[in-house]
């Protein structure tokens, strides 16, 4: 059993304070950008930023789906990370400021399976959560 990652990251046209508060914002920001992938989507608690928590079923595959159960923390400025409470996954999302605007990074990590459905979780999963954060990613975009 090994580490999983995902990656996805775009540069947004808009200063990153602007875009760290709307990556913060669980209330009313989220629910816009999320796809398809996601359902039942609720806040908890709180709503903006740390010690938000919010739940939602993230189906990844027509026959894997994920339930989500998120605690959110803001370890610097410009990152937010997203603890689940049901597995050992772990969402980072950092915002900072380059040329263009800003750059928004998401990478997801957790304890992948063993033996062989272990080599193709760690072979497939990282492309198609890719797929699915720049589908967020270009929400994003659009709401800011």
């Amino acid at each position: 059993m090994g580490k999983v990652t995902a990656i996805a990251e775009r540069t947004i046209e808009a200063p990153a304070d602007k875009v760290r508060a709307l990556v913060a914002d669980y209330a009313e920001t989220r629910p816009k950008l999320l796809t398809e992938h996601y359902r039942d989507y609720e806040v908890t608690e709180g709503g903006v930023g740390a010690g938000t928590k919010a739940r939602w079923k993230l189906q990844a595959t027509s026959k894997r789906v994920r339930d989500v159960a998120a605690t959110v923390t803001e370890p610097s400025e410009g990152t937010i990370v997203e603890t689940d409470a049901n597995s050992s996954m772990v969402t980072t999302w950092t915002v900072r400021e380059v040329p263009e605007g800003s750059l928004v990074r998401i990478e997801t990590t957790w304890d992948g399976a063993g033996g062989i459905g272990g080599f193709f979780e760690k072979t497939f999963a990282p492309g198609g959560l890719k797929r699915i954060y720049e589908g967020v990613l270009g929400k994003l975009a659009e709401v800011v």
